[in-house]
Order: structure tokens, then sequence, then C-alpha cells
């Protein structure tokens, strides 16, 4: 318990840390809420168009699609908010030799990497994505269970903890090529998967977004539990199981990729 309130009092001093930063530069915190919040608009309206010339895509309906691109964009908001900026920043870290600093700190080196700044304005951007599920589930007269909600919570809490390991993962690849921003942003791209249902894919296609790089589970699974359109728990069991596999993958190249680091100053 020492430990634990310790770390809690640490990760409190990051998150000064942060305020006190975007508040620095108040121009640039609005602009990119504004940024997002447009292009989270823009992805609506893709939706929209579609939806001119189709009633169904597979068995999902126009508003339950609403409220699965409102599920994606609270997930990737929410680890945008935690991780996202920590990820693309461990190349520099590396390149630089910053990483040097924070290996003597006297705390675990990737709770410090992965957590030292937090996205205040993704929090904002959140909030959108939840008012939009909320209007998504009054068009389709959909008061779902307090069981439901913590579920759906839990799950999107997992589909984080994926997207974290898998980027983190890939963010390690700097010590063996110094810059992996473009790797790292790769994959940041590839979110825009996890907006369309999964019956939408088909073949190597939905088992590589499936298995390798879980984008439709980790979007799919938490709307469909909300939506009641879980017909099965093996979906809600297989995300599970790849957040174990994706952490236990990702522990291992980080302790791989420490061993490899020689440091730029030396």
């Amino acid at each position: 318990m020492k430990t634990f309130a310790r770390y809690v009092g640490i990760y409190g001093a990051l998150w000064k840390n942060s305020v006190a930063r975007e508040m620095s530069f108040k121009s640039n915190f609005l602009l990119w809420i504004l940024v997002e919040l447009l292009w989270f608009g823009l992805q609506l309206s893709f939706i929209s168009v579609l939806y001119l010339h189709t009633e169904h895509i597979g068995t999902w309906t126009k508003w339950q699609v609403v409220m699965l691109i409102g599920g994606s964009h609270f997930i990737q908001q929410i680890f945008q908010a935690f991780f996202l900026v920590n990820c693309t920043n461990l190349s520099e870290l590396v390149r630089t030799g910053k990483l040097d600093f924070l290996l003597l700190l006297p705390v675990n080196t990737r709770f410090i990497v992965s957590l030292r700044q937090v996205d205040l304005g993704a929090f904002v951007n959140a909030s959108s994505a939840v008012g939009l599920m909320v209007y998504a589930a009054h068009q389709l007269h959909l008061v779902p269970s307090l069981l439901q909600v913590l579920g759906f919570l839990a799950l999107c809490v997992t589909g984080v903890a994926i997207h974290y390991c898998l980027m983190f993962l890939l963010a390690s690849i700097s010590f063996w090529t110094v810059r992996a921003q473009g790797i790292v942003w790769g994959y940041y791209n590839l979110f825009n998967i996890a907006r369309m249902p999964d019956e939408a894919f088909r073949g190597l296609f939905k088992a590589v977004f499936t298995f390798a790089l879980p984008m439709l589970l980790v979007s799919n699974v938490p709307v469909r539990l909300l939506a009641d359109k879980l017909s099965s728990p093996a979906p809600v069991f297989l995300l599970l199981a790849m957040s174990v596999v994706c952490f236990c993958v990702s522990e291992w190249g980080w302790r791989a990729s420490m061993r490899r680091y020689t440091s730029a100053s030396s």
C-alpha cells in the first residue's frame, strides 16, 4: 500500500505538470480540440452519406453505427489522453539520450515513460463522444442497464490497454531503429478501421484486425454489449484474452529493448 500511495503521488505531480504545460499554450490547447471535433464531424458525415444508399451494414442500423463511431472515438480519445504523446516521444528519448535521466529516477522506468504527460484536450473530445452515444441510444429507444454501462466502461479500459501495449511495443522499436514515429503514427491511423462494424469485413482482413491487430474487437465488443448485440460472451472473453497476450508481448519487447539500450550520451 505504501508503494501504491507513492506512485499515486508521483502521478498526481505529473498531472499538475501537464496542466501547467497546457495552460501555458492555451491557443494550441483549444486548436487541437477544434481539429479533433472537425475530424469527428467528418466521420459522422461519411456514415450519413453511406446510409443514403443502404439501410444496414450487416445487422448494424444507422444509429447503431453512429453509436459505434462514438464508442470508438471515446476509446481513442481516452487512449490519446493518457498514452499517445508518451508513446510517440519514446523515440526522441532514445535518440537524444534523455532516457538516461529517467533511468536514474527511483521509480519504474516503464511507468514514468508511459505516463509522464497527459493530453487534457482529449478528455473534452471524449465527452463529445459520450454525448453522441447518448443521442444515438435515444434514437434507438435504448436504455442500457447499469450493468451494461459498467461492462461497457470495463471493456473500454481493456481496449485502451490493448492499444497502449501494442503502440508501446512498436515504439520500443526505436531502440533498434532510433526513429520509430512513422511506425507509431501508422498504427494510430489504423484506429479509423475500428469505427466500422466488424460485419463489414471478411476473410484475411478481418482475421488480421481481430487477432493480430485487434482494432475491430476493441471498439465493436463494448458497443455490442451496450446495444444488446452480443449473441454470446465469447467476444468478451476473446477481448480480455487479447489484452493479457498484448501486455505479455509488450513487456517482453520492452525488457528486450532495455537490454539493448547503450545510451546516446555514452
